[in-house]
């Protein structure tokens, strides 16, 4: 299901989390799982991922990861805000060292001219803090939630090793 590459990534990743000590968990909303799915591929990664919410509706961002419903009404599911308080959510929830969200427009509908499709937000929850960032990838929908899972192991990459920059 996933390409050998992203699999070698994800490997790389669970034996860097491992190498330390740490532990991840997932926020999931447009990815619909992919993330701890690709994580979980990997045979063995049972001592690095915690687990995983996948968050599709707004209710369930707000009941599963304690998203203040006000947040999303404010801002909308796909933002910085929402995205930063499911990445919270997540990690303190399962009280891991990251914890990975994703929230966007996948499409192939649901796009607007603030919030055009293949838009999304990430947020990472690190013992440093939190950070969220946002990118348009181009595509059809299965390349969005592609592109989305990649830069998300990029993202945990790079919170494992700080002198190392995702792009």
């Amino acid at each position: 299901m996933f390409p050998t590459d992203l699999l070698a990534e994800a490997e790389t990743l669970l034996a860097e989390a491992r190498a330390r000590g740490w532990r991840i968990t997932t926020a999931e909303s447009c990815t619909g799982g992919l993330i701890a799915g690709l994580l979980t591929a990997i045979g063995g990664s049972s001592d690095v991922v915690d687990g995983g919410a996948v968050t599709y509706s707004n209710a369930a961002k707000t009941r599963m990861l304690g998203v203040p419903a006000e947040t999303i009404k404010a801002h909308g599911a796909v933002s910085e805000p929402v995205a930063r308080a499911m990445a919270e959510g997540a990690g303190w929830t399962a009280g891991t060292e990251l914890a990975i969200a994703v929230t966007g427009v996948a499409g192939p509908g649901g796009g607007t001219a603030e919030k055009p499709v293949g838009l999304v937000w990430f947020g990472l929850a690190t013992p440093a803090g939190i950070i969220a960032e946002s990118h348009i990838f181009p595509g059809d929908r299965t390349a969005v939630r592609m592109a989305t899972v990649r830069h998300a192991v990029a993202m945990l990459r790079a919170a494992l090793d700080s002198g190392r920059r995702y792009a």
